[in-house]
């Protein structure tokens, strides 16, 4: 399951980009679905968003993954799953994915955000 995750994100960060527009926090995918606000995301972004193209995501069943695209240096992403117990945080800022926290109970989008939340920011 921590390989579906890490997988999940690694794609999500590497290959493909959201909506460069977004402001604060965007829901990607919610168990297993596409987040409504993030399906049809296809604008391109001025210089102050880190993602330049749009795109529409992709998630395996039961993973929640939040994104932020805080500045033109910065994007920070976080992912859980539904079926697992641990959160996971990655950032622009260095690259790396990796496990932040565990989750209370069944993980769901608020320890998505959580992982997100803790990624390095610098």
């Amino acid at each position: 399951m921590k390989n579906v995750i890490l997988a999940s994100v690694l794609a999500v960060t590497a290959v493909t980009t959201i909506d460069a527009n977004a402001a604060g926090s965007t829901a990607f995918c919610t168990g297993g679905a596409v987040a409504a606000d993030a399906a049809s995301s296809a604008a391109s972004g001025g210089s102050d968003s880190f993602i330049k193209v749009g795109f529409r995501p992709k998630c395996s069943a039961n993973v929640y993954l939040r994104g932020n695209d805080e500045n033109s240096l910065l994007f920070r992403i976080g992912a859980a799953s539904g079926k697992g117990k641990s959160n996971f945080g990655g950032s622009s800022a260095g690259g790396a994915v990796s496990r932040v926290g565990d989750c209370t109970g069944v993980c769901d989008g608020d320890d998505a955000s959580a992982g997100m939340n803790a990624a390095p920011s610098s």
